[in-house]
């Protein structure tokens, strides 16, 4: 879903980390073309499509690249994305979930590999920056956070602030 702010481009999605014995099921992104995130390790999620809730798009979103149903989860945050071109940036509202209790059978994702991978070996991972200050948010907190993360047109992580307060 896409809405436009006097010229800035506004999106909505969701990013999902569902939890297995102590790992998250990851995806990396291989096989997309023109892919954003191309060779980085991300959880699931995607786009907001007309009218859908934060819920909704969370579930069909999850189903659509796992082939698993979500039987408990939980909504951690909004993270505010800011990046593109000076004058013509995009806003992005990522709506962060965890969860657990999956059922279904896996299937091949036509955006990247999933792999179940162990919390503790995250941070090896090729992940954004941003991506990792909000995986370690999830680890040390239990309480919903707001994370806004700013990055310029090299795909730098510039500026972030948690819950309205400036982390660099």
């Amino acid at each position: 879903m896409t809405a436009n702010f006097d010229g800035v481009r506004s999106k909505m999605s969701t990013l999902c980390y569902i939890e297995r014995d102590g790992k998250y099921l990851m995806m990396h992104r291989v096989l997309k073309e023109n892919d954003v995130n191309k060779d980085k390790w991300i959880g699931v999620g995607g786009h907001f499509e007309l009218a859908e809730s934060p819920e909704e798009c969370l579930l069909r979103e999850v189903y659509e690249e796992t082939g698993y149903k979500l039987n408990e989860y939980s909504f951690r945050g909004i993270i505010t994305f800011v990046y593109g071109k000076k004058g013509q940036e995009t806003i992005e509202y990522m709506h962060l979930f965890t969860a657990r209790n999956v059922v279904g059978e896996p299937k091949l994702c036509d955006e990247g590999v999933l792999e179940w991978v162990p919390k503790s070996k995250l941070m090896e991972l090729e992940l954004w920056e941003g991506d990792k200050i909000f995986l370690k948010l999830l680890d040390e907190r239990e309480d919903f956070f707001s994370l806004k993360l700013v990055y310029n047109e090299e795909d730098e992580l510039v500026e972030s602030a948690l819950d309205g307060k400036v982390l660099n």
